[in-house]
């Protein structure tokens, strides 16, 4: 089980990079800044790496399911930024 630890160090995404090389990190966003819909990550905490796309985004349910009001991103630590698109999702989402 994945889980999120209060002492966390929040870094920037170089830190994350150079720590994880060539990985799958979930993160949780601790400072971040819109801007036209753009959403920047300026500090984030590790929370796990993994190896492959599956596992974190296994991770990813798990938490999310657990802390759904935290804001949790899964990257590849060989994207140069980690800026994300906002989208608004209107409607009714159905639980499974």
């Amino acid at each position: 089980m994945t889980t999120i630890s209060s002492e966390v160090k929040p870094m920037k995404w170089g830190e994350i990079t150079e720590l994880h090389p060539s990985r799958f990190v979930l993160v949780e966003a601790i400072k971040v800044s819109s801007s036209n819909r753009v959403r920047q990550l300026e500090d984030m905490a590790v929370i796990q790496d993994y190896d492959n796309p599956q596992e974190a985004w296994g991770g990813y349910k798990e938490l999310h399911k657990l802390h759904p009001t935290r804001e949790l991103y899964v990257f590849h630590t060989s994207r140069s930024d980690v800026e994300v698109v906002e989208e608004f999702f209107s409607g009714v989402r159905q639980r499974t």
